[in-house]
């Protein structure tokens, strides 16, 4: 996933104040004056509204000193949820076996651009998808936005942890 420039440059700003607290970042977007930082703590997969406000007064004062964002913005800090988006390789290994939409920043030869299916595995730098047009092969540095599909098998895996690890 393409992270605009100054959502790349808040993210290497504040991931190591999310890492050093013990959390993962998976990810931050700035749109329409709301910076949202998504995160979670790793052996979980969740976030609780302590964690929030722990990585809230972290970054705050790096976010104000630095200043990246000019104008006033609302500052969220969330977890990533059940449907979680997938942005690093790692993503869709530990997903694999969950459905996903993908869209890709441009067609394919075929001209298509939206895929929705399993995810089958994760491959030097291509994410495998079984679709109903048969498996499609998608290079994640070509990924525009990807996310799992909230349906009754990942909901189950949630509620059983399997989905977390």
């Amino acid at each position: 996933m393409k992270l605009s420039p100054i959502e790349q440059k808040i993210t290497d700003l504040i991931r190591p104040i999310v890492t050093d607290l013990g959390f993962r970042l998976v990810l931050v977007d700035y749109t329409g004056g709301t910076l949202q930082i998504f995160a979670e703590d790793p052996a979980t997969g969740r976030l609780g509204i302590d964690d929030c406000t722990k990585i809230s007064r972290a970054i705050s004062g790096v976010m104000d000193e630095a200043d990246p964002i000019s104008g006033a913005y609302t500052l969220e800090i969330s977890s990533p949820g059940i449907d979680r988006p997938l942005i690093e390789a790692q993503d869709y290994s530990r997903f694999a076996g969950f459905e996903a939409k993908i869209e890709m920043e441009s067609p394919d030869e075929k001209g298509q651009k939206r895929f929705r299916g399993v995810i089958r595995e994760e491959k030097d730098g291509h994410v495998t998808l079984a679709t109903d047009q048969g498996d499609a092969v998608l290079p994640i540095g070509a990924i525009a936005k990807a996310k799992l599909v909230l349906n009754d098998a990942l909901i189950k895996a949630t509620k059983d942890g399997i989905a977390t690890e």
